[in-house]
């Protein structure tokens, strides 16, 4: 069993390592493609829904975690980025992240990959505008951030190799992590309990799921060949994909920073928020 267990580790951590590699080198090299002061300018346009695209592609392009986009979104907010726009920004990056997304599709299929991009860009825009129409905005609390500067890359190999050895440091390790996980529920544990108590058309599973990884801050790298596994021994892809965006969405760590530029209200609304995406998106994928 433990031999089928390393045997499934190194295959499936194999196929992680050339796929991230790659993608993650591509990734870096396009980036200095993206003219960011002219994103700026459309994010503070007038045009709201030319702003939320903008906002969308400004998440894509630049893959954050949940609290590494906090120092992105006080930036914003001081540069008087529309509050509804900035909203979309902190919805979407943490899932909207182009590695991962190319890796859900490699190992899920591409159409789960461009359903859960869809799906998670649509509701960022809707949750976004929703929070700014509900009157929101006024629970900010006045953040004044220095040092923060974000300018247009040049292209360069050599600058591209050094991005992607920084992510294979930071995000590699969470990725052999999952595979390791896989690894081991796909040797030890049996098909028929997966199937039996949280596999098939439990639509209920789905809700608890996503309070489940709300607090848990599982990174979607971890999540990727965890959820393979997952699915193959049949566990519904509805509760695994409110389980990723629940995690990925936020984390205690970027409530607590939340905290620091939101009032109470708005981070309860944050939380609700997170939890209603990843339940509608889990749910969606059911009908899908």
């Amino acid at each position: 069993m433990w031999l089928e267990v390393l045997n499934s580790f190194l295959w499936i951590a194999l196929e992680l390592t050339v796929l991230f590699i790659g993608i993650s080198f591509a990734i870096s090299l396009l980036q200095s493609f993206i003219p960011y002061e002219k994103v700026e300018k459309f994010l503070a346009g007038k045009n709201a829904a030319l702003g939320a695209l903008m906002a969308l592609v400004f998440a894509f392009v630049t893959p954050f975690c949940s609290c590494s986009t906090i120092p992105v979104v006080v930036n914003l907010l001081n540069k008087k980025i529309r509050f509804g726009i900035v909203m979309v920004f902190l919805f979407s990056s943490p899932v909207l992240d182009p590695t991962i997304i190319t890796l859900m599709a490699a190992m899920l299929g591409a159409k789960v990959a461009i359903a859960y991009t869809i799906i998670t860009s649509v509701l960022s825009v809707i949750i976004g505008f929703t929070l700014e129409r509900l009157g929101f905005e006024r629970q900010v609390k006045q953040v004044v951030m220095t040092g923060f500067n974000e300018t247009s890359k040049s292209f360069s190999l050599k600058a591209a190799l050094v991005e992607t050895i920084g992510l294979m440091k930071t995000v590699y390790p969470y990725l052999i992590i999952g595979a390791a996980i896989g690894a081991v529920i796909h040797g030890v544990v049996p098909t028929e309990w997966i199937t039996t108590y949280i596999g098939g058309d439990k639509w209920w599973m789905v809700p608890i799921a996503a309070i489940i990884g709300i607090p848990l801050y599982i990174r979607l790298s971890t999540m990727i060949p965890i959820s393979q596994i997952m699915i193959a021994k049949g566990m519904a892809l509805g509760p695994v994909m409110a389980l990723m965006i629940s995690s990925a969405g936020a984390s205690l760590p970027e409530l607590a920073l939340l905290n620091s530029i939101f009032k109470k209200r708005l981070v309860g609304a944050f939380v609700v928020s997170v939890f209603t995406m990843s339940t509608i998106s889990g749910l969606l994928f059911y009908i899908i």
